[in-house]
């Protein structure tokens, strides 16, 4: 199967940028945009590094763990639950064609999933905005 980010193949709720820069290199940028913006850079996961130390092959995949204890926690006091799947996370990948890519969740469908869209629909889409930029930033 050939991984392209179509909108038929992309699972609900994903977004995912094309980046000009391997995966490595985009979430080094992206770690550097998220901390100038003030959020915490948690951990960094090497799915391909991990895969090869046990003898497998991967093409290059990366997570970057990220967030801001003040964003998280008001989702949270919403739903104590969307707490499994924060903080945030970005995985930059490259797929059989050797393209590079940037996908993270997109957090209005986060709040839609736990119910709490209605309460926190301001807050969330200056959630989705501040990663919409240094996803931008990141990939640029």
């Amino acid at each position: 199967m050939v991984e392209t980010p179509t909108a038929a193949l992309s699972p609900e709720g994903l977004i995912t940028l094309p980046s000009p820069y391997a995966p490595k290199e985009t979430l080094d940028r992206l770690a550097a945009t998220i901390e100038s913006h003030g959020m915490t850079v948690m951990a960094r996961i090497d799915h391909a590094g991990a895969a090869a130390k046990a003898g497998l092959d991967l093409r290059p995949t990366e997570v970057l763990i990220f967030g801001n204890p003040r964003a998280g926690t008001l989702l949270m006091q919403a739903s104590q639950l969307i707490g499994i799947d924060l903080p945030l996370r970005a995985l930059a990948w490259q797929d059989a064609a050797q393209r590079n890519w940037l996908s993270y969740i997109d957090p209005a469908w986060l709040a839609g999933r736990y119910g709490i869209a209605e309460v926190t629909q301001g807050f969330v889409a200056q959630m989705a905005s501040a990663l919409k930029a240094v996803t931008a930033e990141a990939t640029a």
